[in-house]
């Protein structure tokens, strides 16, 4: 089984910034890279900003924070990636994108290296099939906000080899997560039931059955949720959702993953939510 002493991450976005910062509080040596030095300079002021939080709540001391912090070398060299035990992608979803990527790291990595994908919904198989080492490559599917939520996905493909699987569970519970073992389909355990119903959330707003307040009044205290589901849907953005949505639809075919018609619009009209200032609440003060 490889032992994981080094873990690369490809992105310093809003996932991929808050895998780096993990992985260095649980003690890993972590190469953070992006294509340009102003995304990847954002992300590590994010993740500072974030250490510093810890410590202010009194969950991080300010010794601990600083040798996390220095834990993390960033880079815009995929080179730099070369001695890792473990790579972590959590760039643009776009299976292009990391098909060409995954392959670039396949010829650049040790032979033991094992390369994951942080994506929430395409195939882990297709990423896998381009490189020379199928049976050491997994999906590995955090929650926003990483460094907060302890859930893990570890997606396993046909071809991912047992050996692979036990050392994403030990890495896993190392960085004090909880990992859950999912088939590779779309949308995996918790999208595949969460996206129906939060779609349907919307559904039963669009057709007027209650106002959006009420709606997610009711999950909240009605089922004990602590995000309504509309709320829900501006904290992850609703383009997100649309995306996932129709991957979801095209594989299954299922009415009930079938992006509602309010979604597209709003989609088409710029509002994602929280991060865009206005979704089904208006973010603008």
């Amino acid at each position: 089984m490889t032992e994981i002493r080094k873990v690369g991450v490809c992105g310093a976005g809003l996932m991929g910034n808050g895998i780096a910062q993990t992985c260095a509080v649980g003690g890993f040596d972590v190469a953070l890279m992006e294509i340009a030095d102003a995304p990847l300079q954002k992300g590590m002021a994010s993740i500072a900003k974030s250490l510093d939080k810890f410590v202010e709540k009194e969950k991080l001391s300010r010794s601990d924070r600083d040798a996390a912090f220095g834990r993390i070398a960033a880079t815009t060299s995929l080179t730099d990636l070369k001695d890792c035990d473990l790579i972590i992608e959590a760039i643009i979803e776009n299976v292009d994108a990391k098909v060409k990527l995954f392959k670039q790291l396949d010829d650049l990595l040790g032979a033991e290296a094992i390369l994951c994908s942080n994506t929430s919904s395409l195939c882990i198989i297709e990423i896998a099939a381009a490189t020379k080492r199928p049976d050491r490559v997994a999906g590995l599917h955090f929650f926003n906000p990483v460094p907060i939520m302890k859930l893990v996905e570890v997606v396993k493909t046909i071809a991912t080899s047992q050996a692979t699987i036990d050392a994403l569970y030990e890495f896993a519970r190392r960085l004090g997560k909880e990992p859950i073992l999912a088939k590779d389909t779309p949308g995996f355990i918790v999208n595949r039931l969460l996206v129906p119903y939060l779609l349907y959330a919307i559904r039963v707003y669009e057709e007027g059955l209650a106002t959006r307040e009420d709606i997610d009044k009711g999950m909240k205290l009605g089922c004990g949720y602590p995000m309504g589901p509309l709320e829900l849907l501006d904290f992850v953005g609703l383009d997100t959702t649309y995306y996932i949505a129709q991957i979801m639809f095209d594989e299954f075919k299922d009415p009930l993953m079938a992006p509602p018609t309010l979604l597209k619009r709003m989609v088409l009209a710029g509002q994602y939510g929280r991060k865009s200032g206005k979704g089904f609440y208006d973010y603008g003060g």
